[in-house]
């Protein structure tokens, strides 16, 4: 069960098509195993079409659509299904087409092994990467020069926010700092999008700061 879901806001990006499309990956990705979210996007969908008919203009605050969409929580939780076909090839299977296992991981500092996937989005800006943190392993500590969109497709993480389970998303930015662990028996493996490269801020690590792309 996810813990960690997007805000209103991203949601209301995404619902309106406003997102990059490293971002909306993200969001539909866990939107595939989030009934609650989903809701809440079918919800800002029909929102949308009638503020487009007949308030094209109107200036909408977060705190406007957390009412809205507080009011039918309790409807979201009652009468909302799964509706996930397990034989339906996921956002993240069509992009990469093969399994998390396989791909050519590239070790990176101690624990931590990547895959740069920048290149599957033409035209972005963003840099957009897997990330595997192996069982047990820390992460060096860093804060964020930009920021930085996580979602976990396998095990869970911990840091000083909470435990990240898989399917939980987290943005980050340069006013965090933390230093992941993997919790669990099984590898933890990450999509980021980075709208800047992450800044180490260990006392050897931070040697290494010039050369992070």
């Amino acid at each position: 069960m996810t813990r960690h879901h997007p805000d209103s806001l991203t949601l209301m990006e995404y619902s309106a098509g406003n997102l990059t499309e490293p971002h909306a990956l993200c969001i539909r990705l866990h939107l595939d195993q989030c009934p609650h979210c989903r809701s809440r996007v079918d919800t800002l969908d029909s929102l949308g079409a009638v503020m487009m008919e007949h308030q094209p203009k109107a200036d909408v605050s977060e705190s406007m659509f957390d009412r809205i969409l507080s009011r039918i929580d309790s409807d979201v939780e009652k009468n909302d299904v799964v509706r996930r076909d397990v034989h339906r090839m996921s956002p993240l299977q069509k992009l990469l087409g093969e399994d998390l296992d396989s791909l050519p991981w590239k070790r990176q500092l101690g624990d931590v092994s990547v895959l740069d996937i920048s290149e599957r989005f033409p035209g972005q800006s963003e840099q957009v990467v897997l990330q595997k943190l192996a069982a047990g392993g820390k992460a060096p500590a860093h804060t964020h020069r930009g920021e930085e969109t996580t979602i976990v497709l396998q095990g869970a993480f911990a840091d000083q926010k909470g435990v990240f389970n898989q399917w939980d998303f987290v943005v980050l930015n340069d006013q965090d700092e933390h230093k992941p662990v993997a919790v669990g028996c099984e590898d933890c493996i990450t999509l980021s999008v980075l709208s800047a490269p992450v800044k180490l801020t260990g006392t050897f690590t931070r040697m290494l700061n010039p050369f992070i792309r």
